[in-house]
């Protein structure tokens, strides 16, 4: 049998990320129906961490102090880390998975523009156009004022502000900096939140089913960021990105099985119009890479 070549393993770790993040969000969607929500966060992130540490340490990358510039960069991206798991988590609790996976696929979209408004990166009137169409498609998803509409959408979209943040906070980190030392920071941050907001609630009984879901979920995700550190390392960018449309599917199966949640046409549509302005977004922020390299080139020749 050959050999797979490179893209071919980023696409399969990417695939196997996304599979990752979204049974995570169906865990923590069945967990809901049972516990309390800072509890269940709180106890998620524990059991996170204490998996997630020895893995920082054995990397060599587990760092307690980041001076300067950096500092400042992870602190607002703990920041936003915590409201993107405060905002997403309550979505995915109140309405179908498949919807709130949906409208997260909005964020190439959202990075690109705001990498160009606040980062001060290029975009032609291609991208902008296909951002300007994609968001459309995320409001064919939301639809504000339809008798299906579902208000914790916006909770959604508040998710995807959050993590637009914290993705723009993560390019002005310096090349040094670890990004599993990062992620540290940001599950204790969330876990800390988490904590602190379950002192209001009246914590509710674990029982053997409620533990197997939270030790599930706390490895799917340090396994699910595990493989998109490697995925980064491996193929090329321009062919792996894309394979993170795969959640999408990923949420639909699991929304269906799991949960009897049936998309409907406007749902499907909106998704494929996302999906497939973000990939156009991906493609042409690779070229926009190669000519840039080239120009590097032949500067230097």
């Amino acid at each position: 049998m050959p050999a797979l070549s490179d893209n071919a393993r980023g696409a399969g770790l990417m695939m196997a990320a996304m599979a990752g993040f979204v049974c995570n969000d169906a865990c923590m969607k069945a967990l809901l129906r049972d516990l309390p929500f800072f509890q269940t966060v709180f106890l998620r992130g524990l059991l996170t961490l204490s998996l997630m540490i020895p893995l920082a340490w054995a990397m060599g990358g587990l760092r307690l102090r980041f001076g300067g510039r950096d500092g400042r960069l992870v602190a607002v991206r703990t920041l936003a880390e915590i409201g993107a798991a405060y905002f997403f988590i309550t979505a995915i609790s109140n309405m179908p998975l498949a919807n709130a996976t949906a409208i997260l696929q909005a964020l190439p979209l959202t990075v690109a523009l705001g990498a160009a408004l606040f980062l001060g990166e290029p975009m032609g009137w291609r991208r902008f156009t296909a951002i300007a169409v994609g968001f459309a498609g995320v409001m064919l998803i939301v639809r504000p004022g339809a008798d299906g509409f579902n208000i914790y959408a916006f909770w959604a979209l508040a998710a995807v502000a959050c993590v637009t943040l914290r993705d723009l906070s993560t390019r002005r980190l310096s090349a040094a900096i670890p990004s599993i030392g990062v992620a540290v920071w940001a599950a204790g941050g969330v876990t800390a939140f988490a904590g602190i907001g379950s002192l209001g609630e009246v914590w509710a009984p674990v029982g053997p089913r409620e533990v197997a879901l939270l030790l599930t979920a706390a490895a799917l995700i340090n396994a699910a960021f595990l493989f998109g550190i490697m995925t980064m390392r491996i193929g090329e960018i321009t062919f792996v990105a894309p394979f993170r449309y795969t959640s999408l599917l990923f949420a639909l199966v699991l929304g269906a099985v799991l949960f009897d949640e049936m998309p409907d046409s406007a749902m499907l549509i909106g998704s494929a119009i996302v999906v497939g302005t973000g990939i156009y977004t991906f493609y042409r922020e690779g070229r926009r890479a190669r000519v840039s390299a080239l120009d590097r080139v032949r500067g230097g020749a």
